[in-house]
């Protein structure tokens, strides 16, 4: 069934009766027709500060306003035309459409299972470095250039098969208008990814996005982990992440004080350079964000650190960091079973975990012994 009716630059179209998405404060919808094109539609009547911040948006051309080259995407889901009801009131707007398979939200990077089933034969540490500096490289341009992200974090993030990325929610950035003054600020922010500032009701500053930034790449760098994760000594063991930002404490950097979870893997598998930069971003910047380094100077890091990536000589999909004398990830699949960056392929090609394959390889063991003995038996009956 067909949905709303908008107008899209003067032009009717109609959306998908169903929303792709939904958040807190919009949906967004496919346009019927127009299978590259989605329409995000604000909860709420947006007020006129909403429709002054689109119309400048409008006007600007972001980074440069094109790929940097012919195989990567827009760097920005930058709106493209305000979305108006048939009479005429601002809705929301219209953008290109980002999703898969072309594009996974960054934290399909953090499950094992996700990543095998998007990445299949590039998913490996070596890749999660590159999409590490992408992101790092985009948060500089973006700064650069005065725009904060604001509400920064795994899921207003994707990234396609060449480790390319783009920001979406840009209708959220803040920036200050250079011909007018007006100032937009960021309002929306995420409670895992909000520096202590953020939390407490502070504005978006880049110094909040270079927090972001820090998490993001750690959590990118360990498959997933969390420098939040975990639960306090001497706190509520229902403690969250949001409660170890507040409390200014990561296992990162004081791990005598945090319950660490299983199956964490060790801060040590980022190479020194890297792992400096992180107890700057997670020890005395959590409270002091001059501190925290900033997105160039993971950048410098992250470029000195991507040539001199090794890789296993036993699974081609283990590489790690040049400080690194062996592979972690096969001391890691030894000691816990789990293989981080690889699988062992049904015939089918599915990736299966290294737990379910052993129990497998057991049964098919015991149906060929089973087998054995039953030739066995009828060729001396």
């Amino acid at each position: 069934m067909s949905g709303r009716v908008v107008f899209i630059g003067g032009e009717r179209v109609v959306l998908a009766e169903n929303p792709l998405k939904s958040g807190g404060q919009a949906a967004v919808f496919e346009v019927e027709g127009q299978p590259g094109s989605v329409v995000k539609i604000y909860h709420e009547p947006p007020g006129p500060e909403q429709e002054r911040r689109l119309c400048r948006m409008l006007t600007m051309a972001p980074l440069g306003g094109r790929p940097v080259d012919f195989t990567q995407q827009p760097e920005l889901a930058w709106p493209t035309a305000p979305a108006r009801d048939p009479g005429g009131e601002f809705v929301g707007y219209a953008m290109r459409k980002f999703g898969e398979p072309e594009h996974v939200q960054l934290v399909a990077l953090f499950s094992r299972a996700q990543r095998l089933r998007m990445f299949p034969d590039r998913a490996d540490w070596k890749f999660l470095l590159g999409v590490s500096w992408n992101l790092a490289f985009m948060t500089a341009r973006m700064h650069d250039e005065d725009l904060v992200i604001g509400d920064f974090s795994s899921n207003n993030v994707v990234v396609d098969r060449n480790g390319f990325i783009t920001f979406l929610d840009c209708d959220s950035i803040a920036f200050t208008d250079p011909v007018s003054g007006e100032a937009f600020p960021c309002e929306m922010h995420t409670a895992d990814y909000s520096a202590p500032e953020r939390q407490a009701g502070g504005p978006a500053t880049r110094a909040s996005d270079d927090f972001a930034l820090a998490v993001l790449i750690y959590q990118i760098l360990t498959a997933g982990n969390h420098p939040f994760g975990g639960v306090l000594h001497d706190s509520d063991s229902q403690a969250t992440v949001k409660d170890n930002i507040a409390a200014s404490c990561s296992y990162v950097v004081r791990p005598e004080r945090v319950v660490i979870p299983r199956g964490v893997i060790d801060p040590s598998v980022l190479p020194p350079a890297l792992l400096a930069l992180a107890h700057r971003a997670f020890g005395l910047g959590v409270t002091n964000p001059p501190a925290r380094p900033s997105a160039r100077e993971w950048l410098v890091a992250l470029t000195q650190e991507r040539p001199s990536v090794r890789t296993c000589t036993a699974r081609p999909l283990h590489s790690y960091g040049s400080h690194l004398d062996a592979c972690p990830w096969c001391a890691r699949l030894a000691a816990t079973g789990v293989d981080t960056f690889g699988a062992t392929p049904l015939p089918d090609g599915t990736p299966v975990p290294e737990q379910e394959w052993g129990l497998r390889a057991v049964l098919i063991a015991a149906a060929v012994i089973v087998l054995i003995l039953v030739v066995v038996v009828l060729t001396y009956a």
